[in-house]
């Protein structure tokens, strides 16, 4: 299937006049396009523009609030709790992460638990927000379940995902977002746009046995067993349980029940590393730790010993001069009046 090229401009221009056309707020819809293209930039496609057509279902069949008012309640000098009022996710964490923000950097720590979310895209853009600010950002999320945990012949939790990001002076920051499934399920729905097959640890089908067919992915499997089984819980516990929002099964499938609030939950946390060492300090031996891993000699196949985030980097700069690859079906979906 071919790919078309597009500019981050107008591909973001071309998501905001869709949500918009599903009657999404305009300032809303800005946001949601910024993670997205965000997303595609680093070449995370999975998590960026091609989600568009589902966001814009949910609208029309109100699952998600086109113009939600945010509230705020602080539990304390430096946590509170933040309802997103059903609003799309996207929106809503951006803004709450813009909070803890400003109370890491009036009190050194923000802590904010989310509720009444939606999904809220690629954490590695929330995070870096809080990096861009000498901040180290922190995000979870849980999702449906569709991870099968270790031992179990049938899914639990979701892909529950997990974010961090650690600025440095003169390196770009260290981003980590990685799901706690060996793969995210976008991955697979990009497989599927793009007509690939897939590697056969991704996901099992119905009857748990491993396939190459995204088409006949049904369930999704932990990153190292039982490690990234464990990872999983600990992440719904802190963005279901603690934030007394829906767990596990319980969560609102998101390819389905379109016309009900899913009701999600997310924890993020950002903290000024000023509070524990010098913050010159800390930016420079970020620097140092980044330049020392640069300098390991690279293992056969490889080229150069990378940091979590690097890779993705590296292809937003390229992106950025050169444009956005989406697929043509993605691309006619957008185009199409």
């Amino acid at each position: 299937m071919t790919d078309v090229k597009v500019t981050p401009e107008k591909l973001k221009e071309l998501v905001v006049n869709k949500l918009t056309e599903a009657s999404l707020n305009k300032e809303h819809a800005d946001d949601v396009a910024d993670v997205l293209v965000h997303a595609d930039l680093r070449g995370v496609s999975s998590h960026g523009v091609l989600r568009t057509e589902h966001y814009v279902k949910r609208l029309h069949e109100g699952g998600v609030n086109p113009d939600p008012t945010f509230s705020v309640k602080e539990s304390g000098p430096c946590s509170a709790v933040f309802d997103g009022d059903d609003g799309m996710g996207h929106a809503v964490t951006k803004a709450a992460m813009e909070k803890a923000i400003d109370m890491a950097k009036n009190n050194g720590i923000g802590m904010i638990s989310i509720v009444n979310s939606s999904h809220c895209g690629a954490l590695s853009y929330f995070v870096q927000q809080a990096a861009e600010q000498n901040l180290v950002g922190m995000a979870l999320t849980h999702t449906d379940n569709i991870v099968v945990p270790f031992g179990a012949k049938r899914p639990y939790f979701g892909t529950n995902p997990i974010a961090y990001g650690f600025p440095a002076r003169i390196n770009k920051p260290v981003i980590l977002d990685m799901a706690t499934s060996n793969v995210a399920f976008g991955k697979v729905l990009h497989a599927r746009e793009s007509g690939k097959e897939i590697p056969a640890d991704w996901g099992v089908n119905e009857d748990g046995q491993p396939t190459t067919d995204p088409h006949d992915v049904s369930y999704l499997l932990p990153f190292a067993g039982p490690k990234g089984y464990g990872m999983g819980m600990l992440v719904d516990i802190m963005s279901g349980v603690l934030t007394g929002s829906n767990f596990g099964p319980k969560i609102s499938k998101m390819y389905g029940d379109y016309g009900k609030n899913r009701k999600l939950g997310h924890f993020i946390m950002t903290m000024d590393p000023a509070m524990f060492t010098d913050i010159d300090e800390f930016l420079d031996s970020m620097d140092q730790m980044i330049d020392e891993i640069h300098d390991l000699e690279p293992a056969e196949g490889f080229s150069k010993v990378l940091v979590p985030g690097e890779p993705e980097q590296m292809k937003e700069e390229k992106a950025l001069s050169e444009g956005v690859y989406v697929t043509k079906s993605v691309y006619d979906y957008l185009t199409n009046e």
